[in-house]
């Protein structure tokens, strides 16, 4: 890649003014989703299952992590991971919270055996088990499987009474999140969810549907409620294999995230620092989380998006404002605010969030320009999506042993076995094209080489004609 000049390169610093507000934007890029991945679990799971303030605290020592990893070669933000909003809570319906925690540890540490095994044997393999056609409609399930949650926010579920106080300040919240999506402009653009938020918490303070007494009470400065295994808990697999898959939806969402800053700040980062490097410090930073009773994290395309408009890729700046972040946990009155914030104002945000994460495994499906007059995308996608939002589910029973696979896990893997089963006739087209793309890119290197090779040789040849002329010349005015 040809680079291309950034205000400030990966190893470079602004001023200390201009890093303290350059690492506020990160900060503020990241926030309004961080904060709102433990309420969205917390509702999905009708009991609190993680905390704000850890989950800041966890994303701020999981980017440092990620930093030190990648020896600071790679500008990314880590913050709490969407895709595992659903499992989370239900590992946690499942088994508590020992099932949850122990289960987005082992998240991580699927991390790191990825990492291991590409630096070993190259990244190829896994572009094969999980193609688009798998990948797409495993996105599509997270955020359709979340719509029931946003429709019971805003009290429009069935059954319910319709309070005209909520739907006003639902109403305020989408709208404004829709206006900023649509109509905003340089930094507010990419925090619309957050602007969202605050429009209507001053709503729904306006209508007297905010209770501030948890704020008056609560302290200044407080120790976030760290849940520490085989202090609070001890280790539990049962709801492992409801957690794990997810593990593949955010494997690709990483690589993705990665290219798109690559082609951002002209370094390819998939080589250097490597994605064994940036996997292996995703799964610590996602391990470490797990073990402090955080939720996972993944790489933030909201910093990525700060990073191109700001042109600046300064790892420094990322480091600073993962420093804030974890500040930010440790103070009980912010903590406290942002837990007023009533579920009228989530559900309002979450109509478009939740669609949002639906749209984008769309636009995979779009971007990598799906076939689907192929018979096989068909059966695979659409299978997916009936498994995944069906509340399909197989239990396994065996003496004390209870093994359940549903939901989101259970498409991935039905998705995953079908792509690989099924054999067509545009497979077997596609993989010769493959092969001869392979052909005439090796037959276009050796020419490459060949040409060098043979112009090293003619200047050479050159040189010594060229001396050996000379040298004649010479001899011939002597013998005259």
């Amino acid at each position: 890649m040809k680079e291309k000049k950034m205000m400030y390169d990966i190893g470079e610093m602004p001023p200390l003014g201009k890093s303290i507000i350059l690492a506020f934007q990160h900060l503020f890029a990241m926030f309004g989703a961080t904060i709102l991945v433990p309420i969205l679990v917390n509702t999905a799971a009708g009991k609190t299952v993680l905390t704000i303030p850890v989950a800041l605290v966890t994303s701020g020592i999981g980017t440092l992590i990620y930093i030190l990893c990648t020896k600071q070669k790679s500008p990314v933000y880590l913050g709490s991971s969407f895709a595992f909003i659903v499992p989370v809570a239900a590992a946690y319906t499942k088994s508590g919270i020992s099932g949850a925690m122990t289960g987005i540890m082992a998240v991580g540490l699927v991390y790191v055996i990825v990492a291991i095994i590409i630096s070993i044997v190259g990244k190829d393999w896994l572009e094969k088990i999980l193609p688009p056609i798998v990948i797409g409609p495993m996105i599509m399930i997270i955020g359709l499987g979340l719509a029931p949650s946003a429709i019971g926010q805003i009290g429009l579920a069935e059954g319910t009474t319709l309070d005209i106080k909520v739907l006003i300040v639902a109403l305020v919240s989408f709208l404004t999140t829709a206006f900023v999506m649509t109509k905003a402009k340089g930094f507010f653009k990419i925090i619309p969810f957050l602007i969202g938020i605050l429009a209507g918490y001053v709503v729904s303070c306006i209508l007297g549907m905010v209770d501030f007494k948890p704020v008056l009470e609560a302290k200044f400065f407080e120790l976030p409620k760290f849940v520490i295994p085989f202090k609070d808990y001890d280790l539990n697999f049962t709801a492992l294999i409801t957690i794990l898959p997810v593990a593949l939806v955010t494997l690709c969402e990483h690589i993705g995230d990665h290219t798109s800053l690559s082609n951002i700040i002209r370094k390819d980062l998939i080589k250097d620092p490597g994605l064994d490097k940036t996997l292996l410090g995703d799964g610590l930073a996602t391990f470490v989380a797990g073990f402090l009773g955080g939720p996972a994290n993944t790489t933030y395309g909201e910093n990525t998006s700060v990073v191109g408009m700001t042109k600046v890729a300064s790892v420094k700046v990322i480091g600073m404002a993962a420093i804030f972040a974890i500040i930010i946990g440790f103070l009980g009155k912010f903590t406290a605010l942002v837990s007023t914030i009533p579920n009228a104002v989530l559900g309002g945000v979450s109509l478009l969030l939740y669609g949002f994460i639906a749209v984008n495994g769309l636009k995979v499906l779009i971007k990598n320009q799906i076939d689907f007059e192929n018979s096989k995308n068909i059966v695979v996608a659409s299978t997916m999506l009936v498994i995944g939002l069906g509340g399909a589910a197989i239990s396994i029973v065996s003496g004390d042993l209870s093994l359940t696979i549903s939901g989101m896990s259970l498409a991935a893997l039905i998705g995953i076995i079908l792509n690989i089963l099924i054999k067509t006739e545009e497979d077997t087209k596609e993989k010769l094209l493959s092969n001869m793309n392979t052909y005439h890119q090796i037959k276009k290197e050796i020419k490459e080489e060949l040409k060098t090779e043979i112009k090293k040789e003619l200047k050479e040849d050159v040189k010594t004609f060229s001396i050996k002329n000379k040298k004649d010349s010479k001899h011939e005015e002597r013998r005259l």
